[in-house]
């Protein structure tokens, strides 16, 4: 009788050993990969420039999966360790809270979600289970644990003071990584304006209002409707601008974004994407859209995925960068990789002297090549955070 009792538990212990321990890691290094192909040759003027530069990403999904971000890991695209090979000074960790299934750049409803098994074969709380704003503060608290225990590699960056601190010390021996949280739609909200509150608390500053489905707040680019702003939608935004919490205009609706753009009072970002430009997908920002932008004294955040700049290249990239600077300016281009959010990249972060030398084969120049590869995003990011003493109340 024992032996019939303890081989279907020894079967199931087993299936649960390979659910819980095997499958997040095979499913995130099916999701995130690097294609092999070439890399564009490496000058030495490109090496001795990107060791000057503070680089800033405004967007990876690194946070959403299993791994210590301080291990050097064998998959994804990011971690500790790589962030300082590629001399990365600030990188913005997005949380994604949740994604539909079957999920398409052209049309998503809201009924249905994969990060709720991605959260039980993970062993996350229990409480990020059934909950979205749970699932974020989750992900705050993995970057705290980071930082605790990274020996001052990677430092928090929550206020403005925090931010000087990191360049001061970036400018001396020390190499520290900043790193700072945002959110990839604010359904998480779960459609409560003190949600807002206990998210900001928690380390957030920069979010965009929706993913890739229509929500409370706003229409999607990726929805059914993907209509505009609702009344609580523009009531967020309003008390974002006036807490110090960046908003973030990616996969957000056409009309969205317009209305946005209309009564934006700070720098507005579009953290990851493209150009229509020179690549046609529709997440992509018009020219009317990157003028908008710009107008806001913003940046738009150039990724390095195929449905981004139609193309895995660092020279696609470059490209994309080019047409931004000449259509408003060098001051509005910048960096939004999309590492580890399911994008399949040339290179990782510890290879981004591949877009220094892209930037300078396209005919940028050593400053505009500073300029884009962080100055941009850190004037944009000291305009939105406000320092301790000018926080307002809470909504």
């Amino acid at each position: 009788m024992r032996k019939r009792v303890w081989i279907p538990l020894a079967l199931i212990g087993a299936a649960a050993i390979g659910f819980f321990g095997v499958a997040p890691g095979y499913v995130e290094g099916a999701m995130n990969q690097i294609d092999g192909k070439p890399l564009i040759k490496v000058s030495e003027e490109a090496k001795a420039l990107h060791k000057t530069l503070n680089i800033v990403d405004l967007h990876s999904d690194t946070l959403m999966w299993n791994r210590d971000l301080n291990d050097r890991a064998s998959r994804g695209h990011m971690d500790v360790p790589r962030l300082q090979d590629g001399n990365v000074a600030l990188q913005l960790f997005s949380s994604v809270s949740k994604t539909p299934k079957n999920q398409n750049y052209d049309g998503n409803g809201a009924d249905s979600d994969n990060i709720t098994l991605l959260t039980i074969a993970q062993l996350q709380p229990m409480k990020t289970w059934n909950s979205l704003v749970e699932r974020s503060l989750y992900h705050a608290h993995k970057r705290d644990v980071a930082v605790a225990k990274s020996k001052r590699a990677l430092l928090a960056v929550n206020t403005s003071e925090q931010l000087d601190n990191l360049l001061a010390l970036r400018s001396k021996d020390s190499r520290p990584v900043g790193a700072m949280l945002t959110i990839e739609g604010l359904q998480n909200l779960e459609g409560k304006a003190s949600n807002l509150n206990r998210l900001y608390s928690a380390g957030f500053r920069m979010a965009g209002l929706t993913h890739f489905f229509d929500n409370e707040l706003a229409g999607s680019m990726h929805g059914l409707k993907k209509g505009g702003l609702t009344p609580f939608g523009r009531d967020v935004v309003k008390w974002m601008e006036a807490r110090g919490m960046i908003v973030d205009i990616a996969h957000l609706s056409h009309a969205g974004v317009a209305e946005i753009l209309a009564m934006a009072k700070r720098p507005v970002v579009s953290s990851h994407g493209g150009v229509q430009a020179t690549c046609k997908v529709n997440r992509n920002l018009t020219d009317d859209e990157i003028r908008g932008v710009a107008k806001t004294g913003g940046v738009v955040g150039i990724g390095y995925w195929d449905a981004a700049i139609c193309d895995t290249s660092p020279r696609a990239a470059a490209k994309a960068m080019k047409h931004v600077r000449d259509l408003v300016g060098i001051d509005h281009v910048a960096l939004g990789s999309d590492y580890d959010g399911a994008t399949t990249v040339r290179f990782d972060t510890s290879q981004l002297e591949q877009v220094t030398q892209a930037l300078l084969d396209e005919g940028f120049t050593a400053e505009e090549i500073r300029a884009v590869m962080g100055e941009n995003a850190l004037r944009v990011i000291k305009a939105g955070l406000k320092p301790l003493a000018e926080l307002p109340a809470t909504p």
